[in-house]
């Protein structure tokens, strides 16, 4: 079976066939860093993050490319709100974005252009689109005229109508049409800013991707993604700015949207209380676990976020490490994923169904006798969880890191976002200790001692499990 990918611009799915045989570049649109990252940020980062392992396991000479957007409106409004300077606001929520992205176990792209690194080639697109007809200057703002192109609106099909409404324009009187959007703004003196043609001013967000896809992949490339609000204004606005300076060209040839999420039946919103950051949830459970737990929903399937889906997500994945650890002493075989799970990703990123093969697989190693097929099996199971991102660690180093808690009590334990720490309850040195202070109890007969040992540490969510080699443990 060859890759085939559910085309937006197409409406269906297709067989892809890249622009240049043998090689893929890929664009996806990164965050804007004016604060901690979302779950719903962290969707396309983990589906992406899949397709290009996919990529290149299928001997792809993949160049993927996601953005960092560190010019724009609510960034300048969250730096006035915290009292601090915008390039201290981003440089740290940078950060957070990256480690945050890191525990979900999704791999760095190969670019990640910045918005500012940009702005010439910003102002030399913006000029191109004035001098073919595309754009005009209106009091000190730069507008894209939506009338010069016959065909806007192609990628998500919308009538004028909704498009209008969706875009949620700022009805201005300098506007030809209340459709046109901003290419480049006015900037006041205590805004970020840049000299231009038309004044000091700054970018608009939708010719920022434009310019910086072009820079790193070309005028056509072969795969942009992001999730599915951004379809419309933000894609079909990069495909009018790009089609037009360049005459028409292609811009990109599959667009692939990731489904809306919810939280808990609804939609999250802070008003509602159920905004969850990455960061919180990396509080309540591993990375592996909510990866896992995205994975279980189809890409372009809403998602609905849930505290039961995240602990089914853990107790499957207990339930693959406990099959890996009974391969332990076993040499893997090949490091290959299984074919079923390969076949599953090709049609169109089906993860659900790789995970029940992988899940398969783990039913088979608990039944495995044969070392050739334990080795077979080994070897699937870690190439397998590898194109997925999964059973990344050792079974012990799994059970015994366990869930990592919050210890909001101490002061000093707060991150630069000013965030809790996130922290063991108990250390592993002390777990150890404890084990050996309950080997030397049960020696002298003190089982009381012994007992307490075993009933504070499971209070702790320590379970212990004694065996012919001695007490071994893990994480609940």
């Amino acid at each position: 079976m060859t890759l085939h990918l559910y085309n937006t611009a197409h409406r269906r799915k297709e067989e892809f066939v890249p622009l240049k045989p043998g090689k893929v570049g890929m664009y996806v649109c990164g965050p804007t860093v004016y604060d901690t990252a979302h779950i719903g940020n962290a969707r396309p980062v983990v589906i992406f993050d899949v397709l290009a392992r996919l990529l290149r396991h299928l001997g792809y000479d993949l160049t993927y490319v996601r953005n960092i957007t560190d010019v724009e409106d609510k960034i300048i409004e969250a730096a006035a709100k915290n009292g601090e300077s915008i390039e201290a606001l981003t440089t740290r929520t940078t950060k957070a974005y990256h480690d945050d992205m890191a525990a979900l176990n999704a791999l760095p792209p190969d670019l990640e252009p910045r918005a500012t690194e940009h702005i010439d080639g910003m102002i030399k697109m913006i000029s191109t689109l004035i001098e073919k007809g595309h754009a005009y200057e209106a009091e000190g703002h730069v507008l894209f005229d939506v009338t010069s192109m016959a065909d806007y609106g192609k990628l998500s099909g919308r009538n004028r109508d909704d498009m209008i409404a969706g875009a949620r324009v700022e009805v201005a009187p300098y506007k030809k049409d209340p459709a046109d959007f901003v290419l480049w703004k006015p900037s006041t003196e205590d805004m970020p800013g840049w000299d231009s043609p038309w004044g000091r001013g700054r970018p608009g967000w939708h010719i920022e991707c434009s310019v910086m896809s072009e820079a790193t992949l070309g005028i056509t490339f072969d795969i942009h993604g992001g999730g599915r609000d951004l379809i419309f204004p933000h894609h079909e606005n990069e495909v009018a700015q790009s089609c037009c300076a360049h005459d028409g060209a292609e811009f990109a040839r599959y667009w692939v949207h990731n489904g809306f999420l919810t939280v808990e039946g609804d939609k999250m919103s802070k008003s509602l209380g159920n905004f969850r950051t990455v960061r919180e949830l990396l509080a309540e459970a591993p990375g592996e676990a909510l990866r896992l737990n995205m994975l279980s929903t189809h890409y372009r399937q809403p998602l609905d976020w849930t505290a039961e889906g995240v602990k089914r997500a853990k107790t499957n994945l207990d339930r693959l490490y406990t099959a890996l650890q009974h391969l332990e002493g076993v040499e893997a075989g090949p490091l290959e994923p299984a074919p079923d799970v390969i076949a599953a990703l090709e049609d169109d990123l089906n993860t659900p169904q790789a995970l029940a093969a992988l899940f398969a697989l783990g039913g088979e190693a608990n039944k495995a006798t044969d070392d050739a097929a334990k080795a077979r099996i080994k070897g699937q199971l870690l190439g397998s969880g590898a194109l997925l991102g999964l059973l990344q660690q050792t079974p012990k180093e799994w059970f015994q890191g366990g869930t990592v808690h919050l210890k909001a009590d101490s002061i000093e334990a707060r991150s630069e976002l000013g965030s809790p720490v996130l922290t063991s309850v108990i250390s592993k040195e002390n777990i150890e200790a404890l084990i050996a202070e309950r080997d030397e109890a049960k020696k002298q007969r003190n089982y009381a001692r012994a007992d307490e040992i075993r009933d504070n540490l499971k209070a702790e969510g320590i379970i212990l499990e004694d065996g012919p080699n001695g007490t071994t443990w893990k994480r609940a």
